[in-house]
C-alpha cells in the first residue's frame, strides 16, 4: 500500500504523535470504507480512499498543537497544506495531495480565508470529487483530541456550526449522500 511507504518515512519513530495518527487516519479510513460500501452507487475508488484517509492527515508534525504531541512551528490550520507540500515533494499522485489540502473543516472558501485572515494560499480549498467529499466527511466524526470517541451527526453539526454556516450546509448535504 502506498500509505504505508509515505507513513514510514514521514513518522519513522514509534512515538506518541504517531500512534495517534495512526488510530486516527484508521478511524477515518474504516468511516469512509463503510460509506463505500453502502453507496456503490458513488463509484469512489477505493484505493484512493484507504491511501488518502491514512494520509490526509500527514502535515500535523509541523504544526504547533502540543495538546496532540505536534511540537512544529505551523498554525494547526496548515496542516493540510502542509501535507499536500509533502506528498508533492514525495511525488505522491495529486489526488492524495488534494485530499490533504481540501479536508479541513467541510472545506475552506477563499473568502473565509480572507474575511478570517488565514494563513491559507488565497484560493478555494473545497472538496470537489467524490473521494475528496467522503475523506472530508468522515474525518468531521473523529478527533484528534479524544480519539477514543466517535462523534453523533449531532456533534458534528455542531462542531461545524462553530466556524461557517455555509460549511454546515455542506456536511447536511453529505449527511444525506452517505448516512
Amino acid at each position: 500500500m502506498l500509505w504505508k511507504d509515505v507513513f514510514r518515512h514521514c513518522y519513522p519513530e514509534d512515538n506518541d504523535l504517531r500512534r495517534l495518527l495512526l488510530q486516527h487516519s484508521q478511524s477515518v479510513a474504516i468511516k469512509s470504507l463503510q460509506i463505500v460500501s453502502l453507496h456503490p452507487e458513488l463509484n469512489a475508488n477505493r484505493d484512493l480512499i484507504i491511501n488518502a484517509s491514512m494520509l490526509h492527515d500527514i502535515g500535523i508534525k509541523e504544526c504547533d498543537a502540543p495538546g496532540i504531541y505536534c511540537h512544529g512551528t505551523n498554525p494547526y490550520i496548515q496542516h493540510g497544506i502542509l501535507g499536500a507540500r509533502i506528498l508533492r515533494a514525495q511525488g505522491v499522485e495529486e489526488c492524495y495531495a488534494r485530499i490533504c489540502e481540501r479536508h479541513t473543516g467541510t472545506g475552506i472558501t477563499r473568502e473565509d480565508i480572507v474575511s478570517r485572515h488565514l494563513p491559507l494560499p488565497l484560493e478555494d480549498l473545497l472538496p470537489e470529487t467524490i473521494e475528496e467529499q467522503i475523506i472530508c466527511y468522515a474525518d468531521k466524526f473523529y478527533s484528534k483530541s479524544h480519539p477514543e470517541r466517535t462523534k453523533t451527526i449531532e456533534q458534528a453539526r455542531n462542531s461545524i456550526l462553530k466556524f461557517s454556516d455555509e460549511g454546515l450546509r455542506r456536511f447536511d448535504r453529505w449527511i444525506e449522500m452517505f448516512e
